[in-house]
């Protein structure tokens, strides 16, 4: 059977292979195979050839051929960066912002210039990228050309991103080109140009492009592109690739993605005028934040320990020995008598989360008066509520979750409004669609408003 395109999605245990046909008109959704993740066996085809083994038993093919072929991954820990800057509340943080936009799960973050216990954790550490930032254009610059020069140095033969002070781009390259890693170096727009300006979408897609020429390198990974011949984007990075397709057909929106260890929020809002006004730092139009210490089987106890386990036992009716033998045999993928407390911390993992991601309303008092101003994100112009991930789209009363979680009230936080849409992606494919967007943004549209629900 010839098909249009594959999808990968490699994740750190399982592999997803989604495959789509009629791209140029008709766009179908054909189904998924599944494998574990073969990257710590050294070849990561090998899962990539099982999965794709399991989609054609599942559609009932002996052969599947396909024109294209993308792949998202978060395999072995996903992108590893180190980020670099300035002042961590202007460059630093705006350098984060394009890190955590583009899929990276971020190791270490540095304002001023590095020290030598920080350069020896940078040399040490699993790194795919490094950041480097500081100065708005045309201001100071000493700083990033002095860590350049000390990064350079290590030849560590992996990608340097610089998005600092233009004024530096020269030099920088110089510098690099002295020390034999010109190779290795992007030169981006600056992610903080002015004060109280963030530019972070140049930078977002420079990291993305980095991690595809360079993600061949990775252990277990090196054979991936004899299967893949097309983009290859961290999962994250393509999820939010395809919230902002979607952003454009339908307005403002967040999407959750509740996994096993983590929990993502993807954002993509300018938020209320009035709040914007008062805002007293700039905040990205797309963002994300992932919680490492929010998930549903990975950091079970972590949940647990916000909720209370006497409430938790108390909502879920459990006796204390029905609770222990539960905690004895908890899985992954939870059985039916499971089921209730999944939902009850994935209900908590999105509250908590939300609550991150989100900005809030300070008030100060002075001599003149209470003055109230704003910070972070502002989500309360957000019109629909996109649930992605294992937990909200394979739950049983997933909606409920999500219903009982925007119900939560705090008028300090700018969270979504209670009635806020909530769609589900059925298919569970945001993540590929965010993939294949960067090559056919129509057809992608079109199959995740297929997925959710949208006609």
């Amino acid at each position: 059977m010839n098909i249009d395109a594959l999808v990968a999605e490699i994740g750190s245990t399982t592999t997803v292979v989604n495959a789509f046909d009629n791209l140029d008109s008709n766009p179908r959704f054909l189904g998924s195979g599944f494998s574990p993740t073969t990257v710590l066996e050294g070849d990561v085809t090998i899962g990539l050839q099982k999965a794709i083994d399991d989609l054609k038993q599942k559609i009932g093919v002996s052969e599947l051929i396909a024109k294209e072929t993308f792949a998202s991954s978060s395999a072995a820990g996903g992108l590893k960066m180190s980020v670099h800057g300035l002042v961590y509340d202007m460059t630093v943080k705006a350098a984060k912002e394009a890190a955590l936009g583009a899929g990276a799960n971020i190791k270490m973050v540095t304002s001023g210039l590095l020290d030598e216990y920080q350069l020896k954790e940078i040399l040490e550490m699993p790194l795919n990228i490094i950041m480097i930032s500081g100065g708005v254009d045309y201001g100071e610059r000493i700083t990033a050309i002095e860590n350049a020069k000390k990064i350079a140095a290590m030849r560590r033969n992996i990608p340097v991103i610089y998005a600092g002070n233009i004024q530096n781009q020269t030099v920088i390259q110089s510098i690099f080109k002295q020390y034999g890693q010109l190779d290795y170096l992007y030169l981006s727009k600056n992610v903080y140009p002015k004060i109280d300006v963030l530019e972070v979408e140049d930078t977002r897609k420079l990291i993305q492009d980095a991690f595809e020429k360079h993600i061949i390198h990775a252990p277990g990974m090196e054979k991936v592109k004899e299967i893949i011949n097309e983009s290859i984007i961290p999962t994250p990075g393509a999820v939010l690739e395809a919230a902002i397709l979607l952003e454009s057909e339908i307005g403002d929106l967040v999407t959750i993605d509740i996994g096993g260890a983590t929990t993502d929020v993807h954002s993509v809002t300018k938020g209320k005028e009035e709040i914007e006004k008062i805002l007293i730092s700039p905040e990205p139009f797309a963002k994300r934040t992932v919680e490492g210490d929010l998930g549903v089987y990975i950091n079970k106890d972590n949940i647990i320990d916000i909720i209370g386990i006497d409430r938790l036992k108390q909502q879920l009716k459990l006796s204390d020995s029905a609770w222990v033998a539960m905690m004895d045999h908890y899985q992954a993928i939870p059985n039916i008598d499971q089921i209730p407390l999944t939902e009850r911390l994935a209900q908590e993992a999105m509250i908590q989360a939300l609550g991150r991601h989100c900005g809030k309303l300070v008030n100060m008092y002075t001599a003149s008066g209470k003055t109230t101003y704003a910070e972070g994100k502002d989500l309360s112009n957000v019109k629909y509520l996109i649930a992605t991930g294992g937990a909200l789209t394979r739950l049983p009363n997933k909606e409920s979750i999500i219903r009982n979680a925007l119900a939560e009230k705090n008028k300090l936080l700018l969270l979504p409004p209670a009635s806020t849409t909530i769609l589900v992606d059925n298919d569970y494919i945001m993540a590929s669609l965010g993939v294949l967007s960067k090559k056919h943004p129509n057809a992608a549209l079109q199959l995740l408003k297929q997925s959710l629900g949208i006609r």
